[in-house]
Order: structure tokens, then sequence, then C-alpha cells
């Protein structure tokens, strides 16, 4: 009898899920995953996390769903890059303006830390309410930099390495003690821009002036009760008040459902005909390297390797149903080679379709070579792109060898056999080896975006330089074509394809069960897309890998510290 009950229950729950008026709810705290798992440890990482896709694919049909009569969202615990918060920001408010109840949660907004980013994007909703004992961490914007090169000397390590050109910044970790005048001018306008969006946008959702938000940003942090008389905060309540608020303004009947729930449900009512024509999304997530795409058992984030992307957008490029392609970027770059190798395959997807680039946190050095030969490339007004210029070298351990009583010989064939040892100097017909190096990639480089950009060779150098901009201020110097999101990519692609609004979107590669099984029969087969659990990557050591003189990523990269949080 209690199972026929409870069986019962379990079918008149789902059938008021089904039916009945929906309050949508997004937990924030353990972060949201860019694209779908690329391989089997990323599916395992990934399966309790939301992903960006369904989160603004969910909300953007609740806009007309008219069961959905409002949205709650937990912020805080893992920290979102400033891109993907703009991109959330961005999903907000089409769902606000529909006229749908929108409510913002946090326990705190940095508790003994920062907390701009997440209030920033709390700032969107028309509720935010703070629990009592919270504090809202907004300070500002601050980008710090660690320079090594005192305490490597102190070890007696020498690095001995060459950039192009002068805002190429990545290699004053270990070759400077303090910011060049360059680096400096670099990093205090990405401050700068980064601040006035964030200001804007605090100062819009939260009905405030501009220079009002500037001198609280310089009063803070704060206290909840401070913030509330701020006018920072609506309310100080608990999550229990909170949401009891929020099912009496929605309606005693109202069921809570998570946004990726709603979305995939969705998905699984309206999947498209097999032969549908549709838009491809492709995902280029992390550092770029030759090879294939996964991630490290030992962690550290997956890699975009070069055969994955390339095999990914050939099959989109040869299958008659997709009508043009989306590339998103989320990238910091790596291997030149690896990114030419991309660049290729864009370049000749784009003869036959309309290919969109959407960057997302980071698309600069080699994220933003895969990038450029887009027929459009969209930005959030934070993203870090550009950085278009390279650096290389290596670190000199000699002294400290010789300080720890190690003796190193060696026996080559070949003058320069030895070059890229590291217990020895490079000779000054080695240098000129390595200044030719760079100065071929930066040439090619900035050729490139040149003729992707149609901009003037002067004009491009002039960009370039190794200088990293925001999406903003690339969007004013023609880096950019457009400033948004993934859902502005998609909508831009189905116009230019000539296809409706609800045109569907399938992730590239599409393989069924069997396809991933038996593995693929040449470089050519779409299932040669699949990635692989990385047993050669460094995970969360590959900076420190790279400091020792262990294979790095690649000489188009842009250093970790740039990501704001």
């Amino acid at each position: 009898m209690d199972a026929g009950k409870a069986i019962f229950e379990t079918v008149d729950k789902l059938r008021q899920r089904r039916t009945g008026p929906l309050i949508l709810e997004l937990d924030l705290t353990e972060g949201v995953t860019e694209g779908p798992p690329t391989d089997p440890l990323a599916a395992v990482l990934s399966m309790r996390k939301t992903r960006l896709a369904d989160v603004i694919g969910g909300l953007r049909r609740a806009r007309r769903d008219s069961r959905v009569k409002g949205l709650v969202v937990r912020i805080g615990g893992q920290p979102l890059g400033l891109a993907m918060v703009q991109e959330l920001r961005q999903a907000v408010l089409h769902f606000r303006a529909s006229g749908k109840l929108t409510v913002a949660f946090a326990e705190t907004f940095g508790e003994f830390a920062g907390g701009t980013v997440p209030y920033y994007l709390a700032s969107a909703f028309e509720r935010v309410y703070l629990q009592p004992s919270g504090d809202v961490g907004l300070t500002g914007v601050a980008v710090e930099q660690r320079f090594l090169k005192g305490a490597l000397t102190k070890l007696g390590v020498g690095y001995e390495l060459g950039q192009r050109h002068e805002y190429k910044t990545a290699a004053n970790t270990f070759t400077q003690d303090h910011m060049t005048e360059p680096h400096r001018e670099s990093i205090g306008r990405i401050v700068e821009s980064i601040t006035e969006t964030v200001i804007g946008g605090i100062a819009e959702g939260r009905r405030l002036d501009p220079g009002k938000v500037r001198e609280l940003i310089d009063r803070g942090p704060f206290t909840a009760s401070e913030a509330h008389e701020a006018g920072l905060v609506d309310g100080l309540a608990y999550r229990d008040e909170v949401y009891d608020e929020l099912k009496r303004a929605a309606g005693a009947e109202a069921n809570l459902l998570y946004v990726s729930r709603y979305a995939r449900a969705a998905t699984v009512r309206k999947l498209p005909h097999p032969g549908a024509d549709g838009i491809a999304l492709v995902h280029g997530i992390g550092m770029i390297k030759t090879g294939r795409s996964g991630r490290s058992p030992l962690g550290g984030g997956g890699a975009m390797g070069s055969d994955t992307i390339s095999a990914a957008l050939r099959a989109a490029r040869r299958d008659e149903h997709v009508k043009a392609v989306v590339f998103r970027v989320d990238s910091p770059g790596g291997s030149y080679v690896a990114s030419d190798t991309v660049w290729r395959e864009v370049s000749l997807t784009r003869k036959v379709k309309p290919v969109i680039v959407s960057m997302g946190d980071l698309a600069a050095s080699g994220g933003y070579f895969v990038a450029m030969a887009a027929d459009v490339i969209v930005a959030q007004p934070g993203t870090l792109t550009g950085s278009i210029g390279v650096y290389g070298g290596k670190p000199v351990f000699a002294d400290l060898l010789q300080r720890m009583g190690i003796s190193t010989e060696m026996v080559a064939e070949g003058a320069n056999a030895g070059m890229f040892s590291t217990s020895r100097a490079f000779s000054p017909e080695q240098w000129d080896r390595i200044n030719a190096w760079l100065d071929r990639i930066y040439d090619d480089f900035v050729s490139k975006v040149a003729r992707s950009r149609d901009l003037s060779r002067e004009r491009t150098h002039e960009l370039a330089r190794g200088r990293v901009w925001t999406g903003a201020d690339a969007r004013a110097n023609g880096l950019v074509d457009e400033l948004g999101g993934l859902e502005d990519a998609l909508a831009m692609a189905r116009k230019r394809a000539g296809l409706g609004e609800d045109a569907p979107v399938r992730t590239y590669p599409r393989l069924n069960p069997l396809e991933r099984l038996r593995g693929p029969d040449s470089s050519e087969d779409k299932s040669a897309a699949l990635a692989r659990i990385r047993l050669d990557a460094w995970g969360p050591l590959a900076r420190l890998s790279a400091e020792l003189g262990l294979p790095a990523a690649g000489p188009l990269i842009l250093p970790e510290w740039y990501t704001i949080r």
C-alpha cells in the first residue's frame, strides 16, 4: 500500500512539473562548464555541473513560456570568469525584460575577500537578497603579478627569452623584477576598461548614478547592513525566507526546477528531425596543443587539440544539413603550429558556409589566432583577447647545477644540436636562429590578422605587439566585430544561413554510440574528433613544469594571472 502511494505521489509530482507553474532555479556555487564533456574524465568531472548552453537556451525558451513565473539564482562559491558572468547577465536581463520576476540570493559576496564580479552578476536581477551575516566585497578590479627574477637569480637560474614585442609580457615573470612601462600601460587600460563596464552594469541594474557606484567601490567592502543602507541589496534574509517569498509571489502551486533540467526536458520534447537544417556548434576550450583534445587525470583543465577541432570543423563543413558554424573559443593560446592548423580549417569552412566565432573569458594569442579567420567575431566586453605576439626561449640551470655539485657533459653532432639544453646558454649564432623564428611567427600572425580583419599591415602592428585588449576595446579597434554572447552568435549564424530563429543547434562532432566505440577509420572520419585523457599533460603542474624547462604549451600563450574573476 505504501509503495503504491509513493508511486502515485511521484506520478502526480511529475504531472504538476509538466503542466503547473514553475520557478526556475540556478545554482552557481559549483560553477558553470563552458561546453559539453570532451572525454570520459571530463564527463565524470562535469556530471553535476551546469552547462552554460543549457542556461542560455533554457532562459531563452522560458521568456515565452507562460508556465514560468520567475527565476531565482544562488551566487557564491566557485568563482566565474568575467565574460561568463556577462553572458549570464545578458541572459538574465533578457528574461527580466519579459516581465518575469528575477531574484538573486547570496550567503555572501566575498567573505574577507573581494566580491566585485559576483555582485556585478547579481545587479542584473530585479531583487538582490543577502544573508544577514554576509558581506558585499565591492572593492573594484585589481590585477597583480609576481616577478620571479630575483628569486631565480639567487637560485642560480637564468632565463634567456625573446619576445615580439614590448607588450608580450608573459616572459616578464622570469626576466623582470617589476612592470615595464608597456606592461603597466596595458594592464592599466584593462583594469580601467573592466571597471567602466562593471560600474555601468551595476549603475543600470541598481538604478544608481555611475558616480555614486564609483564612490561606493572606494568605500567597500560592506557589511550586510551597510550594503542594505547603500541600496546595494534589497533585503537581508536567509535562503528559506527568500524562497518562501518567491513562492508566494509565483503562487502556491508553483514548483522549483533547475534551469538545466528545464532546458534538457525541452530539448527531448523538441528533438529536431535528423535531416533538419541547422547550426553546428564547435567548442574550442583550453590551451592549444597539437594532437587530440583532452585533459590530464591530474586535473588542471582541458586542452584544445588541433586534430580534434579540425576534425569537428571538417565534419560540420561536409554536412549538407549544417548551414552555418558557430565556433566557441575560450583559450589563452598555446602552440603556434596547432593554432595555425585550426586557422586553416576555419578558413576552409568559411569558403563553404558562414563561420561565427563566439569568444568566452579568453581568446588571446593562439586563441585569437584560431578565431581571426571567421566571418564575424563576437566577444563580451570583458573578454580578454588580442595578444598578437610571440615569445620563446629557455631557462638556464648552469649556475644552479654547479652549486649543487652536478656536472653536465654533452656529445653532439651538429653545431646547434644542443641549443635547447637547459644546462648552457644560447650562443650568438643560436640567438640569431631564435630571433629569426620569433620574427617569422610574428610576421605570419600579423599578416593573417591584417587580411582577416581588413586592416593595413601598419595598423595591425600598432594593435599587435603582444598587447592584450578587453573585448570592448578590441571592438573599438576593429579586432572584434560585435559585443555579445553565444546567443547573439547563434542568432547571427541563423540569420546569415537564412534559417528560422528556432533552427536547431547541434554540437559537433555528432557521433552515435557505435562510432564512439569503434574508433575512426582515418583522420577524415568524424570520430577522429573524439578527445582523450592526456597522459602526457602536466595537469595542475603545467605552469611549474614550464618554469623548470619541461615542454610548455607553446609560444602563443597568455599568462594565467590575466584571468579576471
